[in-house]
């Protein structure tokens, strides 16, 4: 099997992925035991599995990783993906709404929203984390709630309302906590109605 993956990151996430002192870069390739060979004029990165790495399946979370930075996560949320209950979600705009920078300009406001407050519900309430980068939507999260999150996002893109996308996080969130067992009650009763 081969050995390497290759992955392009825009010119300007180059830095992020290398760090300060390379120490991010540097942080990846021990976590994983792999060598990254990053072109910085390309953006072309190269995962290469060290000799003494038997798990060839680092490979593609080290290429999800670095796809993550690429798409605007910070590193830190970038290395979530190394818990194997997440994944990542990428939308490209310009497939969903066509190469028009005014019309992805519009339906990235949508998705952000006013002073950032849509994206920050879809967040909270799917327990993802999203960034809104260039023309792509990036969602990082369990994998259980990644659809949900990218539905949401999907019905922003395609013109729901808002208040019709937020009726359909809450439904999904109550559903989430009754699967959990979470709620029996809202609250429970006072002492003085329990019946002993």
């Amino acid at each position: 099997m081969e050995k390497r993956n290759y992955t392009r990151i825009p010119h300007d996430r180059v830095g992020v992925l290398i760090g300060p002192e390379g120490k991010v870069k540097s942080r990846i390739e021990k976590t994983f035991n792999v060598n990254l060979v990053v072109d910085s004029e390309s953006g072309n990165v190269e995962t290469i599995l060290n000799s003494d790495q038997s798990d060839v399946s680092v490979i593609f979370t080290v290429a999800n990783i670095v796809k993550a930075i690429g798409r605007g996560f910070s590193p830190n949320r970038a290395m979530m993906l190394n818990n194997e209950d997440f994944d990542l979600a990428i939308i490209d705009l310009e497939e969903v709404v066509g190469p028009s920078h005014n019309a992805q300009e519009r339906v990235k406001g949508r998705i952000i929203g006013k002073e950032g407050r849509s994206r920050a519900l879809i967040e909270e309430l799917t327990e993802t984390y999203i960034s809104v980068y260039g023309s792509t939507v990036a969602i990082i999260g369990n994998i259980e709630a990644l659809p949900t999150a990218r539905e949401a996002v999907m019905m922003l893109i395609r013109g729901s309302f808002h208040k019709t996308v937020y009726n359909y996080l809450f439904a999904y969130r109550r559903q989430l906590k009754k699967d959990r067992g979470e709620i029996w009650y809202d609250q429970p009763p006072p002492a003085s109605e329990r019946k002993e």
